[in-house]
């Protein structure tokens, strides 16, 4: 199977890229090549594809999902896509949310256009819990509406409606994932846990929004990657499938660990003003993609927070100069 995996270099991304060509999910198989496809943009690393850039199934080309020309002529030739390449931080949909819509939707439409052209496809459309708004309690199906309160949320129920659609209309093999909050190594250090491990280790305070009981899953990126790869071999045409890791903390739950690791506590927390219309609770039911697929979460929540705190602080060199790129 040749794969066309767009953000390839990006946090998610780049540990599917990494998993599948190293053989470490037998879902994949050994036969599998991959091109990466990614702008590069702050968040696209290429030190997080060190460890396989010399596999001979693996071809990095720099490209914007938004180029028609240039998606088409790298597209062309592929088995398969996986689409990853988003913005994806909420803070910064709300500062400026243009660049979300262009990306996040042209994007997937212009890659929707180029598989359907090229008859490629599956299609997996990696998408996100946050399309579904706030749950005060229970937890979404895939069948519940979309709520999307955030501009980031907003353009990726949009670019998932434009995904199903290709499939309803074109008939383009479309599924969609839709993941809980994502930790693990090489996530880019303006997300929480990354943040305030990195503040710790420097010796500063963490910033907790509000009054800390805003509610998230979080799921270990590796279980992640091996759902959609259960999706991307299993799973059927026009369907969506949520992936959930099975531990709901509250950001003072999950504060209150991360400053323990270090041993710190009150004093190293910062309240700071709640983000603008912030969601305050996710929650999916993923008992579809388990009952369907066999997903099963790997990664109990314990050991793989100590396995992500304990690769910061062994990484200095990998974060350090993307949290303080120079001027």
């Amino acid at each position: 199977m040749k794969i066309f995996v767009t953000g390839g270099a990006g946090f998610i991304g780049s540990h599917f890229v990494r998993t599948a060509l190293s053989g470490g999910d037998p879902e994949l198989g050994a036969d599998v090549a991959v091109t990466v496809f990614d702008s590069l943009t702050y968040a696209g690393n290429l030190a997080n594809l060190d460890p396989v850039k010399d596999q001979p199934g693996f071809e990095f080309v720099k490209g914007d999902i938004t180029d028609l020309d240039q998606v088409n002529a790298t597209m062309a030739g592929h088995d398969a896509v996986v689409h990853f390449a988003a913005e994806s931080h909420v803070d910064r949909s709300i500062s400026g949310a243009t660049q979300f819509v262009v990306t996040n939707v042209l994007g997937t439409q212009v890659l929707l256009e180029a598989a359907l052209r090229h008859g490629v496809g599956p299609f997996v459309h990696v998408s996100t819990d946050e399309v579904y708004g706030s749950i005060a309690e229970g937890s979404w199906p895939e069948t519940d509406p979309l709520q999307p309160n955030s501009p980031y949320a907003a353009s990726k129920a949009s670019s998932d409606l434009v995904a199903l659609s290709y499939h309803r209309t074109h008939g383009l093999d479309v599924r969609v994932t839709r993941c809980s909050n994502n930790y693990g190594p090489y996530q880019y250090p303006e997300k929480v846990i990354p943040l305030f491990v990195t503040n710790l280790v420097e010796g500063e305070q963490v910033p907790l929004y509000g009054d800390g009981l805003n509610v998230r899953d979080w799921l270990h990126v590796d279980d992640h990657c091996q759902g959609i790869e259960k999706v991307l071999r299993g799973g059927r045409a026009g369907e969506v499938y949520n992936i959930g890791g099975g531990t709901e903390l509250t950001n003072r739950e999950l504060t209150d660990r991360l400053v323990g690791a270090f041993g710190k506590g009150e004093e190293s927390i910062r309240y700071v003003e709640d983000r603008k219309g912030h969601d305050r609770r996710y929650s999916v039911d993923w008992s579809k993609i388990r009952d369907e697929l066999g997903y099963q979460p790997r990664h109990d929540f314990e050991s793989g927070l100590a396995d992500t705190i304990a690769w910061f602080r062994a990484n200095e060199d990998w974060w350090r100069p993307l949290k303080y790129p120079q001027s």
